[in-house]
């Protein structure tokens, strides 16, 4: 063995490496988005949850009550209502995450050492039922008012009463298989065309940019279909994961999520040059998908830049609609800024990728 040759091969390797500007992005990208991701954005402490006040009593005391317990940090009153009824709607259509429920006898519950509040929750998240468990066993201390003993405030989880972290995630798990599969699949689409040479009887045809890559997505929709039936039988099946809203509107917002994965895939497809770089580039769509959509850690955990950040992630918008629809029974129109936003997606995705597409071998 030659240390001259050794030390030329090592060196053309390194060349060829800055070269590629995909695999060095990766080499600088993979632990600087890790730590930032783990160590600023990842949070199990849950801030400024949405809440709903009603607060039928309107007294010093409720609206003391109240107070204390926005302090606290756990909850952002967003809205007032009207009634418990009121609150039920806003939770249902994901409004709010949290409720809060002041009877007309508030007072007089109190003195009498009777249930004085609820919170309702909405347990389709296990870390939000958590956090409101620990609001109402907070000492919140006034000089205005006795405050009600922890025994006096009952939290209300709906949607998921047993707290079984199954209902949480399985159909979440949807949302992360769609995402995995089909942007890998379609991110190699184009490319696989160009190395196997394929693309040349393509460009001696007259199908258009357009209808190739619709062409090339629409197989993918089919198996992202099977997979989510697949998931939902099991989920039935093992685990006992209910279906409360409509089967037509579960499928309806799966279909949307294909779609924007698939545009996306092809968006991805039109920049790599081979499928080794388009799995590379995957690779940074997936995980702060998966880390940031609310699958794993809580939304609500995260910074507001960091939000805003995930709100750009169709699985984000994804998780609120299946989770809405399976678990808390809304329909589809209910959830309808999440519609909009992933329609919003697919259509910039797919008109980005149509454009930059050209039937060239260069």
């Amino acid at each position: 063995m030659s240390p001259r040759r050794l030390f030329a091969i090592m060196v053309k390797e390194l060349r060829q490496m800055r070269r590629d500007r995909i695999t060095l992005a990766m080499i600088i990208g993979i632990p600087v988005m890790q730590l930032v991701l783990f160590g600023y954005a990842i949070n199990f402490t849950l801030r400024d949850l949405d809440t709903a006040i009603s607060d039928q009593a309107a007294t010093a005391g409720s609206r003391a009550l109240v107070m204390d317990m926005q302090n606290t940090g756990v909850i952002n009153p967003v809205r007032d209502a009207s009634s418990p009824q009121e609150l039920m709607t806003m939770l249902r259509r994901g409004e709010i995450s949290v409720g809060v429920v002041v009877p007309p006898d508030f007072e007089r519950r109190r003195i009498d050492g009777r249930e004085a509040v609820q919170v309702l929750v909405d347990g389709s998240d296990t870390a939000v039922q958590a956090a409101a468990v620990q609001l109402a066993q907070t000492p919140l201390d006034s000089a205005a008012y006795v405050r009600p003993k922890p025994s006096q405030i009952s939290v209300v989880g709906f949607y998921n009463p047993e707290r079984r972290s199954a209902i949480n995630i399985v159909p979440g798990l949807i949302g992360i298989i769609l995402t995995m599969t089909m942007v890998l699949f379609t991110a190699v689409a184009i490319v696989r065309e160009r190395e196997r040479g394929n693309m040349e009887l393509l460009i001696a045809t007259p199908v258009s940019s357009s209808e190739l890559m619709i062409g090339k997505v629409l197989p993918f929709a089919g198996i992202g279909l099977i997979q989510t039936t697949l998931v939902l039988l099991l989920g039935a099946w093992l685990f006992d994961v209910p279906v409360r809203g409509s089967l037509l509107d579960v499928y309806a917002a799966t279909i949307l999520l294909i779609l924007a994965n698939l545009s996306l895939g092809l968006m991805i497809s039109t920049k790599a040059q081979s499928q080794f770089q388009a799995m590379q580039m995957t690779f940074f769509v997936f995980l702060p998908s998966i880390l940031l959509s609310g699958f794993m850690f809580p939304f609500s955990g995260m910074p507001k830049i960091i939000q805003y950040l995930a709100e750009v992630l169709p699985l984000t918008h994804f998780l609120r609609l299946i989770r809405g629809v399976m678990l808390r029974g809304a329909s589809i129109f209910e959830l309808w800024p999440e519609v909009l936003a992933l329609v919003a997606f697919i259509t910039l995705m797919m008109t980005t990728a149509i454009l930059r597409f050209t039937k060239r071998l260069d």
